[in-house]
């Protein structure tokens, strides 16, 4: 479960520089990450190096739900300002 979420937070935060789709993939593959490592790291029979790479995946998940969020925000506010430019 330890590599998955691992996997899954370097991906949110490779997909966060992705054009288009890569901003929902980054939300999507962050939390995802966040949830896996959560389970790794709650397992208390686990040895310690892996709890630890559990937290490392929660906090890498974390910096790229952060910038899928940020992503989506900027996208948000150019919407905005074109339709204000419009109408």
């Amino acid at each position: 479960m330890v590599r998955l979420a691992l996997v899954l937070a370097f991906a949110a935060t490779a997909a966060a520089g992705l054009p288009a789709p890569g901003l929902y993939l980054a939300l999507g593959l962050g939390l995802g990450a966040i949830g896996c490592g959560w389970i790794g790291f709650t397992r208390r029979s686990a040895p310690g190096a892996s709890r630890l790479a559990a937290a490392a995946a929660i906090t890498v998940g974390g910096i790229g739900v952060l910038l899928g969020a940020v992503r989506v925000a900027i996208v948000l506010a150019a919407i905005d300002r074109i339709d204000r430019l419009i109408g």
